[in-house]
């Protein structure tokens, strides 16, 4: 997720634990996502919609805390 912020993320996640938590979920998710799709997990197609959504959601609130943590450092 977001690998061009990688070095900001391994920042964050050891001063912000609400980001490290956001990260972590999504992560998380995406490990699920693709063992759906890999077929080594079932799941009906209406609820990994919603995984993917709620990943998607995740990944913009990270985004958001990233560009905001760039500002307040002037990065």
């Amino acid at each position: 997720m977001l690998h061009e912020y990688r070095d900001i993320i391994s920042e964050m996640k050891t001063e912000d634990a609400h980001f490290a938590k956001i990260f972590e979920k999504h992560n998380e998710l995406d490990q699920k996502v693709a063992d759906v799709e890999e077929g080594r997990e079932p799941m009906e197609d209406l609820d990994l919609e919603k995984l993917k959504k709620e990943k998607l959601k995740l990944k913009d609130e990270a985004y958001a805390l990233i560009l905001k943590y760039k500002e307040a450092k002037g990065l």
